[in-house]
């Protein structure tokens, strides 16, 4: 994938809410296109979103690290 390039993705599950004042939430995304189609993958997201929202993403490569609570 050619570093700029976009891929659309689906957000499939809320994991849980995060950042000092709550407002980054970890979603599970499923890609719609490009070479990772259908790939579900765990993203932070800033922002009100729910589910069966479509985002953008700037790439599909990376992961995010899911938060355990203490």
């Amino acid at each position: 994938m050619a570093v700029g390039e976009e891929v659309a993705a689906e957000i499939v599950e809320i994991k849980t809410k995060t950042g000092v004042y709550g407002e980054i939430y970890q979603v599970l995304c499923k890609v719609l296109d490009g070479p990772d189609t259908g790939r579900v993958i765990l993203r932070n997201i800033k922002g009100p979103v729910k589910q069966g929202m479509i985002v953008v993403l700037l790439d599909s490569e990376r992961e995010a690290k899911e938060i355990k609570v203490k």
